[in-house]
């Protein structure tokens, strides 16, 4: 049951080129950035990365994208990455769009072994109907577009299905975690990270602490050890960016 890795790039080492990635993380908070810099520095390429945004230029899942290491992203949010947009108007990025929240119930739903759901989210927009540009040819014209979804009406409603998403592996960062992968999060910092473990079918958590079984109040664990195949303790000593910081000017 110890699932415990001596250092990220072990943990990243079976990692190889075209694999797909489930990756935690809001903006800058609760990325995995140890883990994203050991497969970085490992040289892998051509990676299908489900994550809610895709970092910055220089910082998060935005190093991997700065390198061309990631051939299809699947996001909820593009702002904030210069590079990001460049490479998706030029027809280098294949680009899924997807709600947040129907973003959120995909990774959950692949995790729990539902394979699709209905949801409002999208109906009666490009989400649903189909040619939501994905990806685009050098010229600017539309390569690949987004295929009709299927819906249905249910007590006088209508609602598109949605496929669940699964992935070769999870990235996740965790405050605490124990040997048998039992994590909780820190704050908003939980974000994305429980959700893509689940649907990650390989899932290695970095955390910043690492306990023994039994330390951990059975209460206040957030994920459970059975989502997660890896562990790998990082220390709390580690760099956390804010993306727009916000102060309070001190009143004289």
């Amino acid at each position: 049951m110890d699932k415990t890795y001596g250092s990220p790039q072990e943990a990243v080492a079976d990692i190889g080129d075209g694999a797909s990635l489930a990756v935690g993380g809001f903006g800058l908070c609760g990325n995995p950035m140890q883990l994203i810099s050991a497969l970085h520095d490992k040289g892998v390429s051509g990676l299908s990365v489900v994550s809610n945004n895709c970092g910055v230029d220089d910082w998060g899942l935005g190093i991997l994208l700065a390198d061309k290491r990631i051939a299809k992203m699947t996001s909820s949010y593009v702002g904030e990455n210069k590079e990001f947009a460049r490479q998706f108007l030029s027809g280098e990025l294949e680009v899924e769009l997807t709600p947040q929240g129907t973003l959120a119930e995909k990774l959950r739903a692949g995790g729990c072994g539902i394979a699709a759901f209905y949801t409002l989210a999208g109906v009666g927009t490009q989400v649903a109907e189909g040619g939501l540009p994905q990806k685009y040819n050098a010229d600017g014209s539309v390569a690949k577009a987004s295929e009709p979804k299927e819906t249905r009406e249910i007590n006088g409603t209508t609602y598109v299905l949605e496929d669940s998403i699964t992935t070769d592996f999870g990235l996740v960062h965790a405050l605490k975690g124990d040997t048998h992968g039992n994590l909780v999060f820190d704050r908003s910092a939980r974000n994305f990270n429980p959700l893509a473990a689940m649907a990650g079918r390989v899932t290695i958590a970095q955390v910043e602490e690492l306990v023994q079984p039994g330390e951990l109040d059975p209460d206040s664990i957030h994920l459970p050890g059975v989502y997660v195949q890896r562990v790998v303790a990082v220390g709390k000593d580690i760099e956390k960016r804010i993306e727009k910081r916000t102060v309070q000017m001190k009143e004289a």
